[in-house]
């Protein structure tokens, strides 16, 4: 389809819920961090850097810098820790489960929200343990009133907490007690049919809990202390954490797709992107 800035873009037209839309495919919102290996990633919870290195074998560097024939490098990094990643029910089970087998290969109905997270003290919600007075929460409140009034089939939610900045994309969460979802809130997400859960947090659990994770368990289904993954009724889930919604992208209904390698573990890093949606004109 050619536009009237003369470029060929291309565009597709789907239904979501009772409404006709096109989609521009062209043109999506990035919503991942960048991870360039210069020590200016985001990270949390003490792990180390994401690092690269030249691989170095008898008679051969991996760098055309030092005399190579190719570049070839040696990756380090805490998918969990060191930007944008998504995850899955294996992170708190015994049995293992790859996320990336678990991500959807198609678009996800998503609708995109902003808040300002809550004192605890402002807030009658609670977590497992119970939150200190300080502790700023994401709460069923703050969902319910951002959500938008009129009937938007949902999948996913995409969450930018306020306040938004570039320094997200390098921010050291390191003994830092970020914001993080009341247990009430992730209960409304599983009510509301919101199965993926994409946010620019680095956990959605407070980063000392003692081990208990409520709001993870309640999103995945998993009872408290359980770590059985056939105990987890939701896991078909996705939390995708440390990720960067630019101040450009408007509240509002999207298309997401949460790109990720086929890579094993409970966690992959990952490249969600939010499609938006325009009305269809013929």
């Amino acid at each position: 389809m050619r536009n009237g800035d003369g470029a060929d873009r291309l565009k597709a037209r789907v239904r979501v819920g009772r409404a006709e839309v096109q989609v521009d495919l062209d043109r999506p919102i990035n919503l991942a961090i960048e991870v360039q290996f210069t020590g200016t990633e985001p990270r949390h919870f003490g792990a180390p850097r994401a690092s690269v290195r030249a691989l170095s074998v008898p008679g051969f560097s991996g760098s055309v810098a030092s005399g190579a024939s190719c570049n070839c490098s040696t990756v380090t990094l805490t998918p969990h820790c060191n930007g944008t990643h998504t995850e899955c029910a294996g992170h708190l089970t015994t049995q293992p489960l790859d996320a990336f087998r678990v991500v959807p290969t198609g678009w996800l109905p998503a609708v995109l929200l902003t808040v300002a997270p809550e004192r605890s003290r402002d807030t009658g919600e609670t977590s497992d343990p119970p939150p200190r007075p300080d502790d700023r929460l994401i709460t069923r409140r703050l969902l319910t009133a951002a959500w938008p009034a009129r009937s938007t089939p949902a999948r996913a939610l995409v969450l930018r907490t306020l306040p938004n900045g570039p320094d997200k994309r390098q921010h050291d969460y390191t003994g830092e007690i970020a914001p993080y979802f009341s247990r009430e809130a992730a209960q409304w997400l599983v009510e509301s049919g919101i199965e993926h859960l994409v946010v620019d947090l680095p956990s959605i659990d407070r980063i000392e809990d003692e081990g208990r994770l409520a709001a993870h368990r309640v999103f995945f289904g998993l009872p408290p202390g359980a770590r059985d993954l056939p105990l987890a009724q939701r896991s078909h889930c996705t939390i995708t954490e440390l990720a960067y919604v630019p101040d450009s992208a408007v509240d509002d209904a999207y298309l997401l797709a949460l790109q990720v390698p086929a890579l094993g573990g409970d966690a992959v890093p990952s490249r969600p992107l939010l499609y938006a949606l325009e009305r269809f004109e013929p």
